[in-house]
């Protein structure tokens, strides 16, 4: 959910597709078979990863100076490591489809910036799977902080 609110904030910006060396996407880990879908706005960067060859959405990322995403105690799942920071999943919901599994996270990054992560998965195997491939990017020159 927290996904479409950055979407709809990207958009009505006015924004523009972009994909170049100087993205602020983090880096995908080596042999995942996914590659970006960028896009820039002087406020945020919206970042999908989707699978090669069909481009099915992995997880997302929104690089942004704030996040409307605010982690609740009481939705905390699993645990995991991003960029060598430990991070803690938090559960999220669709209203139209709740058969979904949502996971979120957001990771404080060292400009000030932070970073919102977040999949969808339709069963535990799909989700497992998805959280392995999120909790493997890197933010290449950017140090995380605690968030």
């Amino acid at each position: 959910m927290a996904t479409a609110v950055a979407v709809a904030m990207f958009l009505s910006a006015g924004s523009a597709f972009a994909q170049d060396a100087e993205a602020a996407c983090p880096t995908l880990p080596d042999g995942s078979g996914l590659h970006w879908n960028e896009l820039d706005n002087p406020d945020l960067t919206f970042c999908k990863a989707l699978r090669d060859g069909d481009d099915v959405e992995m997880f997302a990322v929104v690089v942004s100076k704030t996040s409307p995403f605010s982690p609740k105690r009481s939705d905390r799942e699993e645990k995991g490591t991003i960029d060598g920071q430990e991070i803690r999943w938090y559960r999220g919901q669709i209203a139209t489809d709740p058969n979904v599994q949502v996971r979120e996270t957001l990771l404080g990054l060292a400009d000030g910036r932070v970073a919102h992560v977040s999949l969808r998965a339709r069963n535990d195997d799909e989700l497992a799977a998805r959280l392995k491939l999120a909790e493997g990017i890197r933010f290449a020159g950017q140090r995380l902080t605690s968030n």
